[in-house]
């Protein structure tokens, strides 16, 4: 069961300079996140959706600190992120990046990639270090003995057990989980996310699981955030967010999962948007989803709508709110 607020998102904008002039002002920005608020209740997994290059990624790698803020607060237990201790906070929020090939170091052995958070924050030496180790590949179900291979000679869903592995060293209570199954095997995908699920419930964790597959973002959390470009769009419990979608991005969205009974799949109607994601350099005005939308209204154009929340359902649409 979820608790108190672990982590508390306000506001919170990571915009990239693209052009400067002379004396380096900006003259034109990606807005990447813009605006973004939210919460995750202590042992409560997040899931947070959306297409490529809406943003999502960046507002995990921005929380926990590869990238700094252009604006906005980042809350860990009540506390400001930025003015934290950063060793107490890389301990406490860790991170499982996309890529098991391109985020282990290759000429680390297996040993000594999970071993390096320990030394880092001084957990563990000698005896006590292999130990740790040695439970720490059991707990995502290596072997022992796999601590002294290296990265090349596993598989990509050993690569990221590794991974998560490593994540786990320092005993975090929040984790970022960077679509970690998404450069898995589908016949892999599943494995992951039930370690994940195992671990959740014997450690106590909380996950920001962010992904594009819906699916799989419905089996593991407990409620959804959706994305476009830099935006969160609709946040709701997991349940009400997949039976009655009310922003026509989600609608489009959830549209296009499979169904695994083909006789409703045949009948069914998909919802297809037209035209290509605006550009992120220059958004359209009002609501940035109306330019491929088939509801946009002109005070679509005119106001960008906010996010409302009515029982607990929070949607950002003026379509959605008639």
């Amino acid at each position: 069961m979820a608790g108190e607020t672990l982590l508390e998102v306000r506001n919170l904008k990571k915009h990239f300079t693209v052009e400067a002039d002379i004396f380096g002002r900006p003259t034109a920005q990606l807005k990447a996140v813009d605006d973004v608020s939210f919460s995750i209740a202590a042992g409560e997994t997040l899931g947070l959706v959306g297409e490529s290059g809406c943003g999502k990624s960046t507002t995990g790698r921005t929380i926990i600190g590869l990238y700094q803020p252009t604006s906005g607060e980042v809350l860990f237990k009540g506390e400001n992120i930025s003015a934290a201790d950063k060793q107490v906070m890389r301990q406490e929020i860790q991170m499982i990046f996309q890529d098991p090939y391109a985020s282990l170091n290759p000429r680390m052995t297996v040993g000594d990639i999970i071993g390096e958070p320990l030394d880092i924050h001084r957990l563990a030496k000698g005896q006590e270090r292999t130990k740790r180790i040695q439970e720490l590949l059991k707990l995502v179900g290596l072997n022992a003995e796999h601590a002294n291979r290296f990265p090349h000679e596993f598989s990509g869903g050993q690569r990221q057990r590794v991974g998560i592995a490593r994540a786990l060293a320092v005993n975090p209570s929040l984790i970022i989980c960077d679509e970690p199954i998404s450069a898995l095997d589908v016949s892999i995908q599943a494995q992951v996310v039930n370690l994940l699920e195992r671990l959740q419930r014997e450690l106590g964790l909380t996950y920001l699981f962010i992904a594009h597959d819906l699916a799989m973002v419905k089996y593991i959390s407990r409620r959804v955030a959706v994305m476009y470009l830099g935006k969160i769009v609709e946040l709701a419990e997991t349940d009400k967010l997949y039976a009655s979608p009310r922003h026509p991005y989600t609608q489009a969205l959830l549209s296009a999962i499979p169904i695994p009974d083909p006789a409703v799949e045949r009948n069914r109607e998909r919802i297809r948007l037209e035209g290509d994601v605006p550009n992120p350099i220059n958004p359209p005005s009002g609501c940035r989803f109306r330019t491929r939308c088939q509801y946009a209204m002109a005070v679509c154009a005119e106001q960008e709508p906010k996010l409302t929340y009515i029982n607990g359902h929070a949607v950002a649409c003026h379509w959605a709110a008639e």
